[in-house]
């Protein structure tokens, strides 16, 4: 006999003693500070954008494409391993309250998520519909959350549904239900709200009608939801700090793996150039990394009107590349032959260097650029100046030391 209650609260605070394992180092002093400068320059920018906001902003459509995903967006943590395929199969019956509590926990946990990109939105809606006030928009919010509800409870019935074309047809139906609820809803068309509202509650009726004909749930597809979200985390935490039992996966790339090693000469001092070169590419989480902090600096840089602001949004993203890259260092820490094949340790060392220079100071060309598109002359010679400054710093300072 399973008790449900004691094998999720087991469960439970495994679950938060793994994350919270991580977590401290993905939000260490160093990120904090960083994002902290992040997220007031660009408050204090989005203010200052509020105040000429357009007459023809599209704040409605925004608000149906935020919160109508935050609401469809509703994925059910279950806390299912592999092995439970097979001790826990049988007693599904028993796990009823089991179940609730991960439903419970689901809701709650995603509930920051709604509260955050309504704090953010708040002032564009009231900026563009001051008619309507807060009132109303506190009213959107509580709608949002009724709304998440009953996605979520959809979810969790379509996960009896092992035909993925079904699943996938449900989630699209549903997604642009949710979208034209909230865009009517910011407009303040209250009967055109009120009519997709009872379309979508008839579509979750049906799911539920559909779920009731299955025989259980598709225990396979819970354990793999599951570990793609687990995998997904580890993917973050690994750019933090070391992951062990993350599975990297590796993409060919060819083109871009003979562009960066044609020029480099075949000898042994090379061999860890030709290697962490390649690693960057071909693993699934430097490059990919790395293009993202270039496009949303260069965002911040492009869209920021202070060109001493610009600068300083450049330099950070150089700090958060650089940071993020040093972990090409551990990559291959688990693989033996590095340490039988006759190279030194020093050449290591000056390959991963080199090689953090060489795309911090890309970048630095790519964030000058920006600001010569703008015709900011200066602008740009200072962040090509203090940007190439700091990435030889970092590199040969803080870098090198933690390497030692």
């Amino acid at each position: 006999m399973i008790k449900a209650k004691e094998f999720w609260s087991a469960r439970f605070s495994g679950h938060i003693k793994e994350t919270s394992r991580y977590l401290k180092y993905m939000f260490n002093g160093h990120i904090a500070v960083a994002m902290l400068f992040f997220i007031s320059a660009s408050a204090y920018y989005y203010q200052q954008w509020l105040q000429n906001l357009p007459e023809n902003f599209p704040t409605a459509f925004v608000i149906a494409v935020a919160f109508g995903f935050l609401a469809g967006y509703s994925p059910v943590r279950t806390l299912l391993k592999e092995p439970d395929l097979v001790f826990l199969l049988p007693a599904e019956y028993q796990l009823n309250d089991y179940f609730k509590r991960c439903l419970y926990y689901s809701y709650i946990v995603q509930l920051y998520l709604i509260f955050l990109v309504a704090a953010a939105l708040g002032p564009l809606y009231l900026a563009s519909y001051p008619s309507l006030g807060g009132r109303y928009y506190f009213m959107m919010i509580g709608v949002v959350l009724v709304v998440k509800v009953w996605n979520m409870l959809s979810n969790w019935w379509m996960l009896k549904e092992r035909n993925g074309r079904i699943r996938l047809v449900d989630q699209v139906a549903k997604a642009f239900l949710n979208g034209f609820i909230f865009f009517f809803l910011a407009r303040g068309d209250w009967v055109f709200a009120g009519i997709v509202t009872v379309l979508l509650a008839a579509l979750v009726l049906y799911t539920y009608t559909l779920a009731s004909q299955k025989a259980g749930l598709v225990w396979d597809l819970l354990v793999e939801k599951d570990q793609q979200r687990m995998r997904a985390f580890y993917r973050i935490a690994n750019m933090f700090t070391d992951v062990p039992h993350l599975k990297n996966t590796v993409k060919k790339r060819h083109g871009l793996v003979k562009l960066l090693v044609q020029r480099i000469p075949f000898r042994q001092d090379h061999s860890f150039t030709y290697l962490f070169r390649i690693t960057f590419v071909r693993s699934s989480d430097y490059l990919g990394m790395y293009l993202r902090l270039i496009l949303i600096g260069g965002l911040a840089i492009w869209f920021v009107p202070n060109v001493w602001v610009k600068g300083a949004f450049a330099l950070l993203f150089l700090y958060l590349s650089g940071f993020q890259m040093m972990t090409l260092w551990n990559h291959h820490r688990t693989i033996i032959w590095l340490d039988l094949y006759p190279v030194h340790q020093q050449w290591k060392q000056k390959a991963v260097l080199q090689w953090l220079k060489t795309i911090m100071l890309f970048q630095t060309a790519v964030f000058g650029m920006l600001l010569a598109l703008q015709f900011q002359w200066a602008g740009m010679i200072g962040v090509w100046v203090f940007g190439a400054l700091f990435s030889y710093a970092f590199v040969q300072t803080y870098v090198k030391q933690r390497l030692n």
